[in-house]
């Protein structure tokens, strides 16, 4: 596959995941990263920031540092729920979102989705959702997001 069949693929991935559109946020000076066994891509750098790596299943597995980038699109924000001051600091370490906690939450978010964890409009962490964004409105206990990665887990530089 040449470089812009993957950058392609990229960005059809980014459409069907996060809203149609948000791949125009997809920065263009992107490298990429291929499986030595099967060829297929792996993981998308900018410059020495890992920005996601593509799943087995077809998903993308973005950072918070490329969620960050993304949050200039209002479809993307769909994606996203916004915590309180409380779980802040928890979340940042890599706890679990709880739904108590969710202050706001994109009307995108399904089960198994990749969710941004907000806090201020700033990304603080990415997790998959363990609820869809109905469920985590309604209920005031329980898991809403396992978080994948965060700020203080990596220097990602937001």
């Amino acid at each position: 596959m040449n470089r812009m069949d993957s950058v392609l693929k990229i960005k059809y991935t980014l459409d069907a995941l996060f809203g149609q559109g948000v791949s125009k946020y997809l920065p263009k000076d992107v490298s990429i990263e291929y499986s030595k066994n099967t060829g297929r891509i792996k993981h998308v750098h900018q410059n020495d920031n890992l920005l996601c790596t593509l799943r087995t299943d077809g998903g993308l597995a973005i950072t918070p540092f490329f969620a960050q980038i993304l949050m200039k699109s209002k479809k993307f924000k769909e994606n996203c729920l916004e915590i309180d001051d409380d779980s802040k600091a928890f979340v940042q370490e890599g706890s679990s979102v709880f739904c108590k906690h969710v202050t706001w939450c994109g009307k995108n978010i399904m089960i198994g989705g990749d969710v941004a964890v907000l806090h201020n409009n700033k990304v603080i962490a990415v997790g998959k959702a363990v609820l869809s964004t109905r469920m985590i409105l309604s209920f005031k206990k329980g898991v809403a997001i396992k978080i994948r990665d965060s700020l203080k887990s990596t220097n990602s530089g937001v």
